[in-house]
């Protein structure tokens, strides 16, 4: 049986064509697009609920924006920018998905993402696992010392935490010290190795920030700003955030 093909209204205004034409880089032309492909060969999300950045591409420029903010697919997007950069036209297509986001009412959206940003907000380590200031010190203290002594060649390896004045502020993914904290241990390893000058802090230190994958502006220039200033309080000149 034939699928059914997609049909087209008439004229409507679309919210979405405007914005669209905004993405395309000066001297673009959006009705030049060949449709060529290329921003859907190497994103990880093509295929998955039956879309794909080319597709939604030109869903938007047709002014589909009953479907363009329905579509679960924006939540599959990691934002991962591989799309912008095949396109030759560098039309920010992850610009795109984080409009069609902000379209979803709050309660709509994936809870898992909201329910991270909710507990990042409840204290200013920016964890979206909810771990404390204390918590964190005591695992990175905790797991240096076990390196130390099992492995003597590692015997001077630092992990310091709220050193003022370090050269790099380095944030971590609060997964791994609240569920996998051997994971941090290989970084530190490679900046004892490097002889870096770097820190923790127990403010701000968590990486991810699910607010931004929310499409929540307020919330991820709060979260943003939290981290800012544990940097700015501990007078890093260098933010190493390994998200």
């Amino acid at each position: 049986m034939a699928e059914e093909a997609i049909k087209l209204g008439g004229k409507k205004k679309s919210m979405f064509i405007d914005r669209v034409k905004d993405l395309v880089p000066e001297g673009g032309n959006l009705n030049l697009c060949l449709t060529c492909g290329a921003c859907s060969s190497g994103c990880p999300a093509t295929g998955l609920e039956g879309m794909d950045p080319r597709k939604f591409l030109r869903m938007a420029a047709l002014g589909m924006d009953e479907e363009i903010t329905s579509t679960p697919w924006v939540w599959w997007c990691s934002m991962c920018t591989r799309c912008m950069y095949v396109c030759p036209m560098k039309i920010n297509i992850p610009q795109l998905v984080f409009y069609a986001r902000q379209s979803w009412p709050r309660e709509e959206r994936p809870k898992g993402i909201v329910g991270s940003c909710d507990m990042a907000l409840r204290n200013d380590t920016c964890s979206a696992m909810g771990a404390t200031e204390e918590d964190f010190q005591f695992v990175v203290e905790d797991v240096l010392e076990e390196y130390q002594e099992a492995q003597p060649e590692f015997a001077e390896m630092e992990a310091p935490v709220n050193k003022t004045g370090a050269e790099m502020f380095l944030n971590q993914n609060s997964r791994e010290p609240v569920t996998e904290p051997d994971e941090m241990v290989p970084l530190w390893k490679i900046l004892h190795l490097a002889g870096a000058d770097w820190t923790y802090g127990t403010k701000g230190w968590a990486a991810e920030n699910y607010c931004m994958f929310m499409a929540d502006d307020e919330n991820w220039e709060k979260i943003v700003r939290t981290k800012v200033k544990a940097v700015e309080d501990l007078g890093c000149k260098v933010w190493l955030n390994t998200e």
